[in-house]
């Protein structure tokens, strides 16, 4: 029975209907300006169409689906949210990329316990930030109020994105063999991994977040979007042979790199081949981890691996330092020797 002698409704329940259809309204706009070549539908619709292209003789569609982890309860407590949704679009796309394909279309879930249409229009801001830096189209999506499910000002975010490659082209890492090259793209920071650790270090610690890092505020550092590799990438796939390549995310160099390795290759990595960003030595040196922790948590500076011939690797970063990627190369494939697939030393 109604105690409350009052009329019941949606939104007496915590869902306001309006205020959601009045954020698909204003998410529209961001939505259009990343539409490209192949849409052939407006948001709202229940299904998103696109187009498969055309100068594919041979398609095959690349799937990948991630979230941001708990770096969205830094986007909490410094109440920042225009620059996780680069992460969510970062986390899905690079995935795809790295398989040799050209991401298409993205599609968004965003759920919280009350829209906060500020708060909600910058996450959307920002994955559509992400699409652009992608080329990539934001079709669709799903933004679900869920009163009770969250606590007050916080949400979760998951992305979904689907590309395309030829069957001839697809990276898989069998062409690898001994003799090639492990070429490491710089990253743009801690990216969207580890922030458990991060949280526990910030936590355990008594770190003072006001702090700066070479002039940069920390907060700043430490919700610095993850780098969208996709368009120096696909530039290069036009000019260099490539064997395979790996998104540096969670596991870091040693549990990436290996998922692109036969069981008869391992990797040496030279670990003085490049120098890590300070936001890794200071978390290595604030929370004492361990040197072989930081490198299977975080990328440590290094976002993407490439894995090419010998013979292209200076044509290889000549590429990639046009298109604004600082690159190193890091090691080398040899015959597995011993049960650890990459050895950094």
């Amino acid at each position: 029975m109604n105690k409350t002698k009052q009329p019941m409704s949606y939104k007496s329940a915590g869902v306001d209907i309006d205020s959601g259809d009045d954020l698909v309204n204003a998410f529209k706009p961001m939505a259009k300006s990343t539409f490209r070549d192949g849409c052939l539908s407006d948001v709202g619709g229940f299904g998103a169409l696109f187009e498969v292209p055309g100068h594919i003789n041979n398609p095959v569609l690349v799937s990948s689906t991630d979230g941001v982890g708990t770096k969205v309860k830094l986007a909490f407590d410094f109440d920042q949210h225009d620059t996780i949704g680069i992460d969510l679009v970062a986390m899905c796309v690079n995935d795809v990329l790295v398989q040799g394909a050209e991401p298409l279309f993205f599609l968004d879930y965003f759920a919280t316990g009350e829209l906060n249409p500020t708060q909600t229009i910058d996450v959307v801001r920002g994955i559509a930030e992400g699409c652009r830096q992608a080329g990539t189209a934001l079709i669709g999506g799903e933004t679900a109020e869920m009163p009770g499910m969250y606590s007050r000002g916080e949400y979760d975010l998951a992305g979904f994105c689907v590309g395309i490659v030829e069957r001839a082209n697809i990276l898989d890492g069998r062409d690898i063999k001994t003799g090639d090259m492990v070429l490491g793209v710089a990253s743009s920071g801690l990216h969207a991994n580890g922030y458990s650790l991060i949280r526990h270090v910030i936590d355990t610690c008594d770190v003072d977040l006001s702090i700066d890092l070479e002039g940069i505020p920390l907060t700043s550092v430490l919700l610095e979007p993850t780098r969208i590799y996709v368009k120096p990438v696909l530039s290069l796939l036009k000019e260099v042979p490539v064997h395979g390549m790996a998104h540096i995310t969670g596991g870091g160099l040693p549990g990436n790199l290996k998922r692109v390795l036969s069981e008869t290759y391992q990797a040496h990595i030279r670990a003085d081949a490049w120098t890590w960003p300070r936001i890794f030595s200071w978390l290595q040196e604030t929370g004492g981890i361990e040197t072989p922790e930081m490198y299977r948590t975080f990328n440590c500076g290094i976002g993407l691996a490439i894995v090419l011939a010998e013979t292209h690797v200076d044509r290889a970063i000549e590429c990639l330092k046009l298109a604004g990627e600082e690159t190193f190369v890091i090691g080398k494939i040899l015959p597995r020797d011993g049960d650890t697939q990459v050895q950094i030393t």
